[in-house]
């Protein structure tokens, strides 16, 4: 018998039958794993994530941070988020909100709250998504043509 870990997701080959049985990855290993990442670092140090209350024992909520990308209205701002993983993540997606004041297209102005419908992640969620990727994406979406030049609140308001 043959144990094969694909992203998230194990798979028992029987020789035989050469049948794939799969098992989703249970929400807390999940969230254990995605911690332990977060704890370690990302790529070039400019996204980060952990979780906001370490009590918190069914570790829904989160904390994560974006610094603005270069030749961008965001450079040198440092962004703080929530993420909110419900008891469906990683089923669903969390819940995204800036705390920061930003004005990005997919972001509700008054409430930081990143619209599922107006970020194609959110949107087109699939269970191997993670935080960090939540948290790349909008970075990138920062330096999208319609976000990169667009006019942000004033600091401190």
């Amino acid at each position: 018998m043959d144990f094969i870990q694909t992203s998230r997701v194990i798979c028992v080959n029987h020789d035989l039958r050469k049948k794939y049985l799969i098992f989703a990855v249970p929400r807390s290993f999940r969230l254990l794993e995605e911690l332990e990442r977060g704890e370690k670092g990302i790529g070039d140090g400019t996204v980060s994530y952990g979780m906001d209350d370490a009590d918190d024992i069914y570790m829904q909520s989160w904390t994560g941070t974006i610094i603005g990308p270069p030749n961008t209205v965001h450079e040198g701002c440092i962004y703080q988020l929530k993420l909110f993983c419900g008891k469906d993540y990683p089923d669903n997606p969390p819940s995204v909100r800036f705390q920061t004041r930003i004005n990005m297209t997919c972001v509700n102005q008054e409430t930081g709250v990143v619209e599922p419908s107006l970020f194609p992640m959110l949107a087109n969620w699939q269970r191997e998504y993670t935080m960090e990727d939540i948290l790349t994406q909008l970075k990138k979406e920062m330096m999208s043509p319609q976000n990169r030049k667009l006019a942000q609140p004033p600091e401190g308001v």
